[in-house]
């Protein structure tokens, strides 16, 4: 964290509770990499109105560097407000799981799951399903991702439910992108059907939306997926932007 916060210290005793081994960083951001080497995960606690200060910006984006060099994994804390506002100046921001202010324990615990369950043995191929009810896109993403993972498509909301309860559980998926707008069961209602499935609940869901607008985003966002992706977007950023959802 930039400043020292009641409420991070109130986590760390809790982290602390359950058995984890923490180290807290406040402004001195040299120590990170004393310890990076032996560290699982970063949580960072984000100020309020971080986009308006172009010394913690360029802080948090050397961080991000860091990070990204060690392959190591990070959460943000901070306000939704800020998720809007940092995503126009830092690029890095859908790179990683955000958990907004007011923190709900369940919820940072809930993101600390899936950022540690995107490790993968040595040599294997992450699993991503593909949920969209237009095969020709679907088809065109797989063919620009399946070198680097294996790809999965089911062309409806309810064919993904039916893929994942039957998927054996050594055979998980790694991430899910999801189309936010089919018919019959949408994007959001399949998405709340997985957070409320403790077989599923884990695994990081991502939107693929065709709607770049400020109001399409914020609907988007506001359901706490694990990020977006225009279906504009292309087939490089595509995979920079998985790279860094899966650290591979």
């Amino acid at each position: 964290m930039f400043q020292p916060s009641v409420v991070a210290r109130g986590l760390e005793k809790k982290l602390v509770e359950m058995g984890n081994m923490v180290e807290t960083i406040v402004g001195e951001f040299t120590q990170l990499e004393l310890v990076l080497d032996d560290t699982d995960l970063v949580i960072f606690n984000l100020p309020q109105r971080l986009d308006e200060d172009a010394k913690e910006l360029k802080a948090l984006v050397h961080i991000g560097e860091i990070l990204d060099n060690k392959d190591k994994k990070m959460i943000f804390v901070g306000e939704r407000q800020l998720w809007e506002d940092l995503g126009k100046v830092y690029a890095g921001t859908s790179k990683y799981i955000w958990v907004y202010r007011p923190i709900n324990e369940d919820d940072l615990f809930a993101a600390m799951e899936k950022t540690m369950t995107q490790v993968k043995v040595h040599g294997e191929k992450p699993r991503i399903l593909i949920v969209d009810d237009d095969p020709s896109y679907a088809r065109m993403v797989r063919e620009w991702i399946k070198d680097f993972y294996k790809v999965d498509i089911v062309t409806a909301g309810m064919q993904a439910i039916s893929f994942l309860v039957k998927l054996p559980k050594k055979e998980g998926v790694d991430l899910i992108l999801l189309d936010y707008e089919m018919p019959i069961v949408d994007g959001p209602q399949v998405f709340q059907m997985l957070r409320s499935d403790s077989a599923t609940s884990a695994i990081p869901v991502v939107f693929l939306t065709g709607v770049g607008s400020r109001e399409s985003v914020t609907r988007v966002m506001s359901l706490k997926p694990d990020g977006y992706i225009l279906k504009s977007t292309p087939k490089e950023e595509l995979l920079e932007f998985l790279e860094k959802k899966l650290g591979c």
